[in-house]
């Protein structure tokens, strides 16, 4: 199975060329400036460029579409990929939700001022096509339909916790839903509002849930956590990588942005 060499690569201590060797197969790369980048779980890339294009490539690299209109709705702030049929860009500084298709054309552009939620950290998409918002004013995780309209809340976190989370990322996934706060660590609930744990894991960059498993970074460690397990592993990340600004695993590929190309290293079979 493709996770297994996931997990052979997350069993190393560092990456040492003669470690990359037997670990990856021949390394690819994309040429060019990129300020961010992520990939869905069909192995397509979308980067971000200076001039705030989006681009998307296919799993071979071909580019597959074009979004140029990212400026035009402020800075973005988070893009969310977990199903590829549908893109959410969230540009928090207004507001606003952008919602592409897969071929990067617009959908649907969703103010979220409009519909009451004036101090929105984090999107997320959710399992019913909708997507998840936290609501810091209400203190509240909402899931609102496609489009847009209040589905479901959950109670307020001022009554949860004694210290109120205020969660960068959203993730839904197998039923759980994770909001990572890098200063409290990771709240798991599950879709019915109902508070599972809290993991104390701050400080992540890079956060992301793959298979029910939990990866970060911090500039030097990699983590791994198995829920299952209670498990957490951290392995020592190579100098050669103490540049990147951004990795990211995937069952297929080790993905790692530097200043002036995106390194794609995937996993032998």
């Amino acid at each position: 199975m493709k996770i297994i060499f996931l997990l052979a690569f997350l069993m190393s201590a560092a990456i040492s060329q003669s470690q990359s060797d037997s670990l990856f197969g021949p390394r690819k790369w994309v040429n060019g400036e990129f300020t961010d980048f992520t990939v869905d779980n069909l192995n397509n890339i979308y980067l971000f460029s200076p001039s705030g294009q989006l681009k998307k490539l296919n799993a071979d690299g071909d580019s597959v579409a074009v979004f140029n209109d990212v400026r035009r709705y402020g800075k973005i702030y988070s893009i969310d990929v977990s199903n590829p049929l549908k893109v959410l860009l969230y540009f928090k500084d207004f507001g606003t939700v952008v919602v592409l298709d897969r071929f990067l054309s617009r959908r649907n552009v969703l103010d979220l001022r409009k519909l009451g939620l004036f101090q929105v950290k984090a999107i997320g998409q959710s399992y019913d096509n909708g997507f998840w918002v936290f609501d810091e004013q209400e203190g509240k995780l909402k899931r609102l339909s496609d489009a847009g309209l209040l589905v479901d809340q959950f109670t307020d976190f001022r009554v949860l916790f004694d210290s109120m989370p205020s969660p960068q990322i959203i993730v839904d996934q197998s039923k759980n839903l994770y909001l990572y706060d890098s200063a409290r660590g990771v709240f798991v609930f599950d879709y019915y509002g109902a508070f599972r744990k809290r993991l104390p894991f701050i400080g992540w960059k890079d956060f992301a849930v793959i298979n029910n498993f939990l990866f970060g970074r911090s500039d030097t460690q990699l983590f791994r956590y198995d829920p299952q397990t209670l498990q957490l592993r951290q392995f020592a990340i190579d100098k050669s990588m103490n540049d990147a600004t951004k990795i990211q695993i995937t069952p297929d590929n080790l993905y790692i942005l530097r200043v002036d190309r995106l390194e794609i290293f995937p996993f032998k079979r």
